[in-house]
């Protein structure tokens, strides 16, 4: 193998592809990146077993051939070079990078024995803005479930239907969805409903918003499902990840449809009385009380323990509707406020022992549900 290439598309490949080796300590090989120089494409791949990255890499192929390199070393002895044209070529089960006046050999392993990245069949396919799938990511992931004893809930539930997609994530205490309009939708058959790992998800996101790429006009993202598999194709990069095969729950029974209150306030006002308040909540517990009164269109928030105090604050909202109080988690509430873009945010409560759902107030596409503290 020989190719030629800039030290800053190298760098580029290297940042989408590495990041999910070197965490298996049964197949070391998968502490590697494979290099593969073939067909005038140079890619370079990375692999987990549940997942696969494929970059492809700008340069030019003197000589075909592939070979692994680890891939911690390869990020970072190259995040060092100057950009400069960099040569890449090997000996053996060696790679020599030789770029101006820097020489290094590092060691490598064949590629006979790397895992091979399977190619599925492309015929269902679905078209969006890489962007806002993105920040639709983005919205929702917080709320996925850490708990893996419970697969269902480790992963972001996807729903498409003729031109929308529902992101869904919870962990049975709080619950996040957002939809996003589709650009294309080249499936003709019913509703799809599917599980993807968290772990897929987070790398998507890392790289979407990292400097893989000097093509930045490009925003469309590819998705493609196939039985048991789905993958994102986006300007030079490829993700294929295996699905999780669970059936998601009926999340929509629990969105309360029976409001009683419902008050408009501005987000940062809202933000800092909370945060002022968890200050002084029970350690463990987390619990923030939220007291609406209609008559003077007044929110109180406060906390208190036997540790630290008590803090009470009060806020002018806009209220509809009944009296009411409700005692929620603080970091669920901050978690919340935080994906929320707009400046005046919507509360809607039912009772203290009811899920309450927090909206932006001029945004439709975008709700966030947190269970009660029972007092």
């Amino acid at each position: 193998m020989n190719i030629l290439l800039l030290q800053k598309n190298l760098k580029q490949g290297v940042f989408a592809t590495s990041y999910i080796t070197g965490k298996n300590t049964n197949l070391p090989i998968l502490n590697n990146l494979l290099i593969q120089a073939k067909d005038g494409i140079i890619k370079l791949i990375s692999t987990d077993l549940e997942m696969g990255i494929t970059s492809i890499v700008r340069g030019k192929i003197e000589k075909e051939g592939s070979l692994t390199i680890n891939a911690k070393i390869l990020g970072s002895y190259i995040n060092l070079l100057p950009n400069i044209k960099t040569e890449l070529s090997f000996e053996g089960s060696n790679l020599i990078v030789e770029a101006d006046n820097y020489k290094t050999k590092i060691n490598g392993e064949l590629a006979d024995d790397y895992p091979l990245i399977p190619d599925i069949n492309r015929d269902e396919s679905y078209l969006l803005s890489l962007n806002d799938f993105k920040n639709a990511v983005n919205s929702v992931i917080f709320s996925v479930s850490a708990d893996e004893s419970r697969p269902a809930l480790s992963g972001i539930f996807l729903v498409i239907e003729g031109d929308k997609m529902v992101l869904v994530g919870t962990d049975s205490y709080r619950l996040a969805e957002i939809s996003i309009k589709l650009k294309e939708n080249n499936n003709t058959g019913d509703e799809k409903r599917i599980i993807i790992p968290l772990k897929t998800l987070t790398e998507l996101a890392r790289i979407a918003g990292g400097d893989y790429s000097d093509n930045k006009d490009n925003d469309d993202l590819k998705i493609i499902l196939n039985d048991n598999q789905i993958v994102f194709v986006f300007d030079n990069i490829e993700i294929v990840s295996r699905l999780i095969d669970e059936r998601y729950p009926d999340y929509k029974q629990i969105i309360p449809n029976n409001k009683k209150t419902t008050i408009l306030i501005d987000k940062d006002e809202l933000m800092r009385a909370v945060k002022t308040s968890a200050i002084f909540s029970k350690s463990g517990i987390n619990d923030v009380i939220l007291d609406i009164n209609s008559e003077t269109n007044e929110l109180t928030i406060s906390a208190g323990s036997g540790q630290t105090g008590e803090n009470t604050t009060k806020l002018k909202v806009k209220v509809d509707g009944e009296n009411n109080s409700v005692t929620i988690n603080h970091r669920y509430l901050i978690d919340g406020l935080n994906n929320l873009h707009s400046s005046i945010v919507k509360l809607e409560i039912t009772d203290s022992n009811t899920p309450c759902i927090l909206k932006s107030n001029d945004i439709e596409n975008y709700l966030y549900i947190m269970m009660p503290i029972k007092r």
